[in-house]
C-alpha cells in the first residue's frame, strides 16, 4: 500500500474532523476523494503530509510512519493545492526550475525534468511568460508542472481543475492519466464527478469525517437504489398527474421540471409500459422518450444527501 491510515482522530476543540478515519490507496491508484465541504477530505490531506498533528490512530507513506521530520518520504510525494502557488516575478521555466531545484541538485537532471514536465503539460509556447500574462487555465497548469516536476511516487491534486477553460482542463486531464501511466499514484479531489468518472479506478466518499463510501464507480452504483432514470418529454403535467406516476409501481421518484418528465425507477421496463398506459388514458401528449444511466453525481448526492452545505 502506498497509503495505510488506521482510525484516524482528529479534533478542534469540540468538533470532530475525523472520526477514526481509515483509508487505504495502492500502488498505482487514482483515487478520487470525494465530500462534501466540510466533510473532512482537507484535514484529512493535512494529516496524510504532516502539516497538521492528529489526536490519535496511524499513517504510513510507503509502508513507513509518516512523520512532520520524513523528509525522505516528502520528497517522493507532489501536492498541487487548490491556489496557484507560484512566483510572479519568474518566468514560468525559472517558476519550474525553481521547484524543481528543491528536490534535484544535479544541474543536467534538473534541465531535463524541467523540459519534460513543460512538454507534458503543454507550456512550451509560454516559458518566458510570468504568471500575469497567463490565462488561468495555464496557470494551473503551471502549478501543477511546479508540483510534479521531480516526478513523485505519490501525488495529491487538489481541485486543479477549478474555474479553468475546457481545453486546459482536457490538458490536465490527460496530463494525470499520463502520469499515471508513468507509475505515479494519484489522490484527486474535486466537485466535478465527470473528471471522477473519467479518472479514477477507485473513489472514497467520506462524510462528518468518516468514510461513508468506498469502491470502484460501478461498485459506487450499485449501492443505490435506483439504477436508471426514464425521461421523457411533457410540456404540460398537473401536480395531481405528478403523484399518480409516483404511484406507480417501482417509481421511486418523479420530477417535472423545464418540460421534462424525469422517473427514477427500479424497473425501467415495467415503469414505462405502465407510464405509458397511463398517459394515454389520461389524455397526455408526450414527445421524445430516452433512459439515463445512473451518474456518479446521482450517487454521490444519494449517499451524502441534496442539502446546502457551507
Amino acid at each position: 500500500m502506498i497509503i495505510e491510515i488506521n482510525n484516524l482522530v482528529k479534533r478542534y476543540g469540540d468538533l470532530t474532523a475525523l472520526n477514526h478515519f481509515n483509508l487505504n490507496v495502492k500502488n498505482g491508484d487514482i483515487l478520487g476523494l470525494l465530500g462534501p465541504n466540510g466533510s473532512g477530505k482537507s484535514t484529512a490531506i493535512n494529516c496524510m503530509l504532516s502539516l497538521l498533528s492528529y489526536d490519535r490512530g496511524e499513517i504510513k507513506l510507503f509502508g513507513e510512519p509518516m512523520a512532520p521530520n520524513r523528509y525522505d518520504l516528502k520528497r517522493r510525494i507532489g501536492i498541487v493545492p487548490q491556489e496557484v502557488a507560484v512566483f510572479e516575478e519568474l518566468t514560468v521555466k525559472d517558476n519550474i526550475d525553481y521547484y524543481c531545484g528543491l528536490y534535484i541538485t544535479d544541474k543536467a537532471a534538473r534541465i531535463q525534468h524541467v523540459d519534460e514536465v513543460i512538454q507534458l503539460v503543454g507550456l512550451e509556447e509560454f516559458i518566458k511568460f510570468t504568471p500575469n500574462k497567463l490565462s488561468g487555465g495555464l496557470k494551473r497548469r503551471l502549478n501543477i508542472a511546479c508540483g510534479i516536476v521531480h516526478k513523485p511516487e505519490l501525488i495529491f491534486l487538489d481541485e486543479p481543475t477549478v474555474a479553468v477553460d475546457p481545453q486546459s482542463r482536457n490538458k490536465i486531464l490527460d496530463s494525470i492519466k499520463e502520469l499515471n501511466a508513468q507509475g505515479a499514484t494519484v489522490v484527486y479531489t474535486t466537485h466535478y464527478m465527470e473528471e471522477v468518472e473519467l479518472l479514477c479506478n477507485q473513489i472514497v466518499i467520506i462524510d462528518q469525517g468518516q468514510v461513508i463510501a468506498e469502491g470502484s464507480k460501478e461498485q459506487l452504483k450499485d449501492m443505490i437504489r435506483n439504477n436508471e432514470k426514464l425521461v421523457l418529454e411533457i410540456p404540460e403535467l398537473s401536480q395531481s398527474h405528478i403523484q399518480q406516476i409516483h404511484q406507480l409501481a417501482n417509481v421511486l421518484e418523479a420530477v417535472h421540471e423545464d418540460n421534462y418528465l424525469t422517473i427514477q425507477t427500479s424497473n425501467t421496463k415495467t415503469t414505462l409500459i405502465e407510464l405509458l398506459n397511463y398517459l394515454e388514458q389520461q389524455a397526455v401528449s408526450y414527445g421524445s422518450i430516452r433512459t439515463q444511466e445512473i451518474t456518479l453525481n446521482d450517487v454521490f448526492l444519494e449517499i451524502t444527501g441534496q442539502e446546502l452545505r457551507d
